[in-house]
């Protein structure tokens, strides 16, 4: 559960650094609504699931189900966006993770 929780953590902090700190400062494709809408989304799914798994909810291997879903589509928006390795990168682990978390 601690990986999990760690990499949810991490692309929690990723994401939205890079949408805040890279993105907005890059302009174009990078802050098309889609794209935005989903690292939003892809940051508080991974902070839902982190919660989830800190209280000690029964429900948070369903969460980490939908999050894995949602870094998947994240690692390959970006992905398409290009020059955000490092956003890629860490939906791709918290998916790992949080695939594993569900099974």
């Amino acid at each position: 559960m601690q990986a999990c929780l760690d990499a949810c953590l991490h692309c929690y902090r990723t994401c939205l650094g890079m949408l805040s700190g890279h993105c907005l400062e890059t302009g174009g494709r990078h802050v098309e609504p889609e794209h935005v809408r989903l690292m939003l989304a892809c940051a508080e799914a991974c902070r839902a699931s982190a919660q989830m798994m800190l209280i000690g909810s029964p429900v948070h291997r369903h969460q980490c189900g939908a999050c894995a879903e949602i870094c998947a589509a994240c690692a390959r928006s970006c992905e398409a966006v290009g020059g955000m390795e490092s956003c890629v990168a860490a939906c791709r682990a918290c998916e790992r993770e949080c695939r594993a978390m569900a099974a």
